[in-house]
């Protein structure tokens, strides 16, 4: 049983399940990111856990204690809203304790308390102000310190970020990401920013109508994508997808596809599985920078595949160059090195790191095991 145990959950508006048979396990200091887009039901379900919406069915449990039914008050939560939800005629300082007052703690924990968390989010010389003197950065660390002064079994932030520009949203994820690692909270993090979830998560909740797609480590989502769906969400650029056959070359398995000209182009398998899949139709999952030039491939791959095609944009984005070009009849992205000389309209040698290729089968969208 873990820390927080989401068993079996379903959500239900009168006869239309919105939610639907959810199983996740939290551990303690944990940080869960539920991400996904908008109406996949990430947000419904952070607000079962906080109490703010009943559960139709399965339980949610916290230190093995059911919480079905239970009032937000009493389950020992605290929430970081999108909004902010900050008194604006109270001070930073009573924002910060008024939970703590609510619920009758003594004024020297609560000073105690605010004095603790106001240094460790740097917020010590802006107790007196009101929020309408802040920042956007600046309100959304008094509403985490909020949440912080209580010290809750579980933090749930609700996209506490998608209100902060470009700049400040980095800026936030790296002081939620060194607060997460000073204090080993257990945090339940709602996003629909893939980046975000990439970065801040110790474990990854991809949801898509109303489904758990894929549950694992950021790097287990990024590399070993559960399925198409999972595979081209989380990334950016996404995973390619593209049209391919199996066939088998000089002994080993190939995905036998079409480069720009039409020309076969045949890119060997690392795994042996695929050879259970030759004369078959298969969709072959790349990420753009398993797509290179030849002086930016991997060095530790055992299985580079030379593939040269045509270039149809050449986009420069500082670090990187990112280039379009068609493989199977459709637009697949390439990273290369920010000085690679590319010119479009002309062939180029690409690099293909096949030990990073994954397949999906085309019928199901779910990727064929390794």
């Amino acid at each position: 049983m873990g820390f927080l145990d989401i068993s079996n959950v379903t959500k239900s508006y009168g006869k239309t399940e919105v939610l639907h048979r959810v199983d996740i396990g939290v551990e303690e200091g944990e940080f869960l990111v539920l991400v996904g887009p908008s109406g996949c039901g990430k947000s419904t379900l952070l607000n079962m856990i906080a109490g703010l919406e009943d559960i139709t069915g399965g339980d949610i449990s916290i230190r093995g204690r059911v919480m079905n039914g239970v009032h937000p008050s009493k389950r020992n939560i605290a929430m970081v809203f999108q909004s902010y939800a900050l008194y604006p005629n109270m001070t930073v300082g009573q924002n910060m304790t008024f939970g703590l007052e609510m619920h009758g703690v003594p004024k020297p924990e609560r000073d105690k308390a605010l004095t603790e968390v106001a240094a460790l989010l740097q917020l010590d010389k802006l107790l007196d102000r009101k929020p309408g003197q802040l920042s956007g950065g600046q309100r959304q660390r008094v509403a985490m310190g909020r949440a912080l002064v209580r010290e809750p079994d579980v933090f749930l932030f609700d996209e506490p970020l998608s209100n902060l520009d470009a700049k400040l949203r980095v800026d936030m994820r790296t002081e939620i990401k060194k607060l997460h690692a000073k204090l080993k909270t257990t945090i339940v993090y709602v996003t629909h920013d893939q980046i975000e979830a990439l970065t801040l998560s110790t474990r990854i909740a991809v949801m898509n109508d109303g489904y758990v797609q894929q549950l694992g480590t950021p790097k287990e989502v990024y590399d070993t994508p559960a399925n198409i769906f999972v595979a081209t969400f989380m990334g950016s650029p996404a995973m390619n997808i593209i049209p391919a056959q199996v066939a088998m070359q000089d002994g080993a398995p190939h995905a036998v596809l079409t480069n720009a000209a039409g020309e076969t182009v045949q890119l060997r398998f690392s795994q042996e599985n695929m050879v259970d899949w030759v004369g078959r139709d298969i969709l072959l999952g790349l990420r753009p920078e398993a797509l290179t030039d030849p002086e930016g491939a991997d060095r530790k791959s055992q299985n580079i595949a030379a593939l040269s095609n045509p270039v149809a944009v050449a986009e420069p984005a500082g670090s990187d160059t990112f280039v379009t070009m068609t493989l199977g009849g459709r637009d697949v992205i390439a990273r290369l090195r920010a000085d690679t000389s590319v010119t479009p309209g002309t062939s180029f040698d690409f690099a293909v790191n096949m030990e990073k290729a994954v397949a999906f089968d085309p019928e199901t969208e779910r990727r064929i095991p390794a």
